[in-house]
């Protein structure tokens, strides 16, 4: 290194870096470690061996690694670890007595350590120290009863020693504490495996008293089945079905009795079985049985067993919908319909009771509409199903009890039961409820079931005051004024028929008065009354002013059979046309015209078809502007209006407008015409001259001279000028004019 003159050294300068791209080739630390272990540059050499040759050396390394386990134990004696390893070192110099030693030394700091006795009884069973073993295993299970490690260990060493009663005995001492359900599992397959069923039984009976569960009970029945014990086997099942009783029912318990029964082709058991749970088990945890016992019924049941699991299937699914909402009432009807199907009455009337007991809790129409329902299908079930007609009366009375008539009522109720009140031949019962409800809470239904029910029974009296009574409620229904008069038409009272008719159409308000007057005409016209009838359309003419009215008037003169019905009509539509000229719907005034029209091509004269057809209105598209919610200008639309010719003498503007399109059209006639003329004479001109003179007469332009050739051709051209002039001249000034016109027309449509 490089030193100044006073002796310091002198740092050398960091070169600068003068390219600071990255280099071609990266090189990374995964990169580096990659080769490192490839070259294996980070192993060391392997210690070199040591031989040992003489005992003095053998003493000498025994004497140095005791030193080094005894002062690794004296730094940390709870480290459990450097006794073991201290202990396998002597053990594995066949010093046992000393690996005891320190075994013994080790339980005497941590005695709880399971590791160690482990360590210390697999020493003992490897050196074929048994009764060493056995006191090890003694004093662990003795210290330490919850280790299952070491009963497992304790017996398989007994067992394998051929200690069959030292292993029972084993068995028995871990029995008594009531180890889990493993270990009573291996006692019984031990006994087994001696064939000694009797005491697995024995063990058994222990074990589900000690674990008293369901999967226990049946791997005990399970057991006596398997040796070929069946009645056992039965009996088993039958005490763990007594044992849990009913508060503690399992689904599992049933199912696998079902089956033992099954195997054993007890099928009657089986269907006992299967029944008595489903009556006991809650619904919604006996899926699996349901499922067991359908699939048993399809094998070895009849239809009607079959059925029957599919109904207690379906009754538990509309069990469960009901619970969760009680005022579901489709789930109701699907219900009951099931249960109306397939069980006696009784059971019936309960889950009728218990739907109708779930009234809405709203006393609005529209949460009642279903609801009523129910009683209405539990009343005819009751009379059409059960023949009891009692109890179907209270069924009625306490429905028509529970509806709040002061806010809604429902009329098929009242019109029920008064129907069945006549099917039951009790007439009084039947007119007292339905009086009752039109005086509670009359309705249109109401009034027109108690009036089709008097009809039916011929008693036309009662059906007069029902229709009075009816009319006091509901003036205005013009159906009802119609129904009464036809009542009386039918009776043959025609006068009171007419009055009803008069008194209906002098009411200030009605529903449908073109009905009612409709109806009044046809009665006057079946009476063959035409004085009245003309006399009601004119009334009637007074009213209003519809097209359809004129209309049927004219139909009406021109079927009755007279000789001045054609002139009656005629003048029936002369008169709308003339009442009709100020009407704004001009789509009616051309429905009129049109009638006519119809009626003049069947009946009229030529002259009078011509008439009709002037009055035909000409269609016409037109535009106006369209305004939006806001106020604002939405644009344009087209739409077509009807121009009528008696409308357009008074409009002057449309009279120029069709004076000009008539000028126009003529001018373009008389064009055409000249033009025509002017090529038949060219056509004339043409056959008359001779191929022969016109050679003679060629050169008669150069006898004229230059000038009269220069001067013939620019005068025709000139002539020709000025007429195409003239004539664009006077079609753009009828344009001009004809535009001015239709512009005029549109601003004058657009104010009005």
């Amino acid at each position: 290194m490089a030193s100044t003159a006073a002796g310091k050294q002198r740092i050398p300068k960091v070169a600068k870096v003068k390219n600071k791209a990255p280099a071609e080739v990266q090189i990374t630390a995964e990169q580096l470690l990659r080769e490192a272990k490839e070259r294996e540059l980070e192993l060391l050499p392997p210690p070199p061996k040591q031989k040992i040759t003489d005992a003095e050396e053998l003493n000498d390394y025994k004497l140095k690694k005791r030193k080094g386990f005894e002062d690794n134990i004296r730094k940390n004696r709870t480290v459990i670890s450097n006794w073991i390893k201290y202990a396998q070192w002597e053990e594995s110099l066949k010093e046992v007595q000393r690996a005891r030693s320190i075994y013994e030394r080790a339980l005497d700091v941590d005695h709880r350590n399971i590791t160690l006795w482990l360590k210390y009884a697999e020493m003992e069973m490897k050196n074929r120290q048994v009764n060493h073993a056995r006191n090890i295993w003694d004093r662990a299970i003795t210290i330490l009863p919850r280790v299952n490690q070491f009963w497992y260990k304790y017996t398989y060493m007994e067992e394998m020693l051929g200690n069959i009663a030292g292993c029972r005995q084993v068995f028995e001492r871990w029995m008594e504490w009531e180890p889990e359900e493993q270990a009573w599992h291996s006692y019984i397959n031990f006994e087994l495996r001696y064939k000694e069923v009797d005491k697995s039984r024995s063990i058994y009976e222990k074990f589900v008293m000690v674990h008293p569960e369901v999967k226990n009970w049946i791997k005990y029945a399970h057991f006596e089945e398997k040796h070929g014990y069946i009645a056992l086997a039965r009996k088993v099942f039958e005490r763990a079905v007594e044992f849990f009783g009913e508060e503690h029912i399992s689904e599992s318990l049933y199912v696998a009795f079902a089956r033992f029964e099954e195997k054993q082709k007890e099928f009657e058991r089986v269907r006992v079985i299967y029944k008595y749970a489903l009556d006991r088990i809650p619904k919604q945890q006996a899926q699996e049985l349901f499922k067991n016992y359908t699939v048993f019924e399809k094998r070895f049941g009849d239809r009607r067993g079959i059925e029957d699991v599919i109904v207690s299937k379906r009754r538990f699914q509309y069990e469960e919908e009901v619970k969760a909402n009680p005022h579901n009432y489709d789930a109701w009807f699907d219900y009951l319909r099931l249960v109306e199907s397939d069980t006696d009455a009784d059971t019936v009337r309960e889950v009728y009771e218990r739907a109708i007991a779930n009234t809405p809790p709203i006393q609005e129409k529209r949460h009642w509409r279903r609801y009523i329902y129910l009683w209405i299908n539990y009343a005819l079930y009751e009379e059409l199903e059960v023949k009891d007609p009692e109890r179907t009366r209270q069924v009625y009375q306490a429905c028509l009890e529970l509806i709040p008539h002061k806010k809604f009522t429902f009329a098929k109720i009242w019109l029920l039961y008064g129907q069945f009140e006549i099917r039951q031949k009790n007439l009084q019962n039947a007119r007292r409820g339905l009086g009752t409800a039109i005086g509670k809470c009359p309705k249109n239904k109401l009034f027109k079931g108690y009036i089709e029910l008097e009809l039916q029974l011929r008693e036309f009296d009662r059906c007069r005051k029902l229709y009075e009574k009816y009319l006091e409620f509901s003036p205005e229904n013009c159906t009802t004024w119609i129904k009464f008069a036809e009542l009386e038409t039918i009776l043959g009272d025609t006068e009171r028929a007419r009055a009803i008719f008069e008194l209906a159409i002098g009411q200030p308000r009605l529903d449908m008065p073109e009905v009612l007057w409709k109806s009044y005409i046809d009665f006057e016209i079946e009476q063959e009354e035409y004085d009245n009838t003309r006399g009601l359309y004119k009334r009637l003419l007074q009213r209003t002013q519809h097209v359809k009215v004129w209309i049927s008037y004219g139909q009406f003169e021109l079927s009755i059979d007279s000789d001045d019905r054609i002139q009656r009509c005629r003048q029936i539509y002369e008169e709308a046309n003339k009442s009709m000229q100020n009407c704004e719907e001009k789509e009616e005034r051309l429905m009129l015209l049109e009638s006519w029209r119809d009626f003049e091509d069947e009946f009229g004269s030529l002259a009078n078809k011509e008439r009709v057809w002037k009055l035909l209105p000409e269609k016409v598209k037109k535009r106006r502007k369209i305004t939006a919610e806001d106020g604002s200008d939405a644009g344009w639309e087209e739409y077509y209006d009807y121009i009528f010719p008696e409308d357009a003498a008074n409009q002057p503007n449309l009279k120029l407008l069709a004076m000009a399109k008539m000028w126009k059209k003529q001018q373009q006639q008389e064009d055409e015409e000249e033009q025509e003329e002017e090529e038949e004479e060219e056509e004339e001109g043409a056959q008359q001259v001779p191929q022969g003179k016109e050679a003679q007469e060629s050169p008669e332009p150069e006898e004229q001279g230059p000038a009269a050739q220069r001067e013939q051709p620019e005068n025709e051209y000139d002539d020709r000028d000025d007429e195409s002039s003239s004539s664009s001249d006077s079609e753009s000034d009828g344009g001009d004019r004809e535009d001015d016109k239709t512009e005029q027309t549109k601003a004058d449509t657009e104010n009005h």
